[in-house]
């Protein structure tokens, strides 16, 4: 029963890994676009209007728009 629970113990450094890894892979073709002021100008602005097109579209998509 000890190696049991020491195998379920395992898992949350597995899950950060894991989640290390995806971010990582992601990121990283990216990086080099940071050298140069005008690709990071624009890889910044890029990144910031993604997230705010996605939070947009969830907030009318559950109905949390404040009116």
């Amino acid at each position: 029963m000890q190696e049991f629970f020491e195998n379920v113990s395992r898992y949350p450094r597995y899950l950060i890994s894991f989640t290390l890894g995806i971010f990582f892979t992601a990121i990283s073709p990216l990086l080099p676009l940071f050298k140069r002021p005008t690709t990071a100008i624009a890889t910044v602005s890029v990144l910031v209007a993604a997230f705010a097109f996605i939070a947009f579209t969830l907030r009318a998509m559950l109905g949390l728009d404040a009116v």
